[in-house]
């Protein structure tokens, strides 16, 4: 269960306990939001890249979008989001539960500053009914995030 590696990823850093597993789905930031009791831009939502034969995860403001440009000034290339049906091999989690928590080594994890706006996110825990209550220092932290990166368009700031 990806769940079980996502709790476990997250007691090296004392945060098991913030782990939420409500009755309804989480699969979607719509449906994450109101399961977990927040707004949908608050939902930290990971995307899955190929980039240049590595697997990369960018976790996001659930109100953000891939800014293709921006996206191909950081990295070198055009953004190519993983195949659904490779999802799961690849990182550890399926498509609905992604997360930077308990994912395979060889994963380098990037968080964009679309999130910097809050005080509290909500990325899933692993399946498609969690959510993890974190600051973004502890997404950061907990994620192994390689960098604070700016690869997003579409998302307000918090006054907006």
């Amino acid at each position: 269960m990806s769940i079980e590696a996502a709790r476990k990823h997250l007691q090296t850093f004392g945060l098991e306990d913030r782990i939420i597993e409500p009755e309804q789905s989480s699969a979607t930031v719509e449906l994450a939001a109101q399961a977990l009791g927040c707004k949908p831009e608050h939902i930290a939502k990971t995307l899955s890249f190929d980039l240049n034969g590595d697997t990369i995860l960018i976790v996001t403001a659930g109100d953000a979008k891939i800014d293709n440009k921006k996206y191909r000034e950081y990295f070198g290339c055009k953004a190519k989001m993983l195949p659904r049906e490779q999802v799961l091999e690849k990182i550890g989690h399926d498509v609905g539960g992604v997360c930077p928590f308990g994912i395979h080594s060889n994963i380098k994890v990037y968080t964009d500053c679309s999130l910097q706006r809050f005080e509290t996110v909500y990325p899933a825990a692993g399946n498609d009914n969690s959510g993890v209550r974190l600051s973004c220092e502890e997404l950061f932290r907990a994620a192994n995030s390689k960098a604070w990166i700016d690869v997003c368009k579409g998302w307000q700031t918090e006054e907006s």
